[in-house]
């Protein structure tokens, strides 16, 4: 192994190490108490280091966003695919990403609720962004209904996916009913 690849590890590992710290760091305590000397500490290099990889706090949120939507594809992906019906496929993800959304609070607010720079609905949005809502469309479009564009239809649900895992988590719904929402969701919105 040459220096330079050396080097390009290094750097990725470390880089892995900031993502990995700030996530574990916002999950425990919010946000807020993600900073840039907070990070620096914990990882044990020094500031400059740290903004040698990201330009700030708002780029590092972006990366835990990004791999955030990369582990949200993946849970969708594999609960619809144990599904045998496509109203058990929709149903399946939308249990999903609800779990997703209550395990995951911080990485979820960094995918879909903080301001990370990230073009969400874009030619230049980022694969794993793009990656997210296509693993929603691939349950959700069998089940729009005829005329229905496959891609409106799935920001709709999504969109109501995201109204039940934010409203629940503020304490607006209580969560006891989250499994009937989501028939509820299913039955009415789902054409078969």
């Amino acid at each position: 192994m040459s220096v330079q690849d050396r080097k390009q590890r290094e750097r990725a590992e470390r880089e892995r190490l900031i993502v990995a710290t700030a996530r574990e760091l916002a999950e425990q305590q919010g946000w807020d108490a993600v900073t840039t000397r907070r990070l620096a500490e914990r990882i044990e290099y020094s500031q400059p280091v740290l903004y040698s990889h990201f330009r700030g706090k708002r780029e590092i949120i972006g990366a835990v966003a990004l791999e955030g939507a990369a582990e949200l594809a993946a849970a969708v992906r594999a609960a619809a695919s144990g599904a045998r019906t496509p109203r058990g496929r929709v149903a399946a993800l939308a249990r999903a990403y609800l779990a997703f959304a209550e395990a995951n609070p911080a990485v979820y607010d960094a995918v879909f609720q903080l301001d990370t720079g990230l073009p969400f609905a874009h030619e230049d949005t980022p694969g794993p962004l793009k990656d997210a809502f296509a693993a929603l469309q691939e349950s959700l479009g069998e089940v729009a209904g005829d005329g229905v564009d496959p891609g409106l239809f799935t920001e709709t649900f999504w969109a109501s996916l995201h109204g039940l895992a934010t409203l629940t988590r503020a304490g607006r719904l209580p969560p006891r009913d989250t499994g009937r929402r989501v028939e509820l969701l299913v039955n009415r919105l789902a054409v078969l």
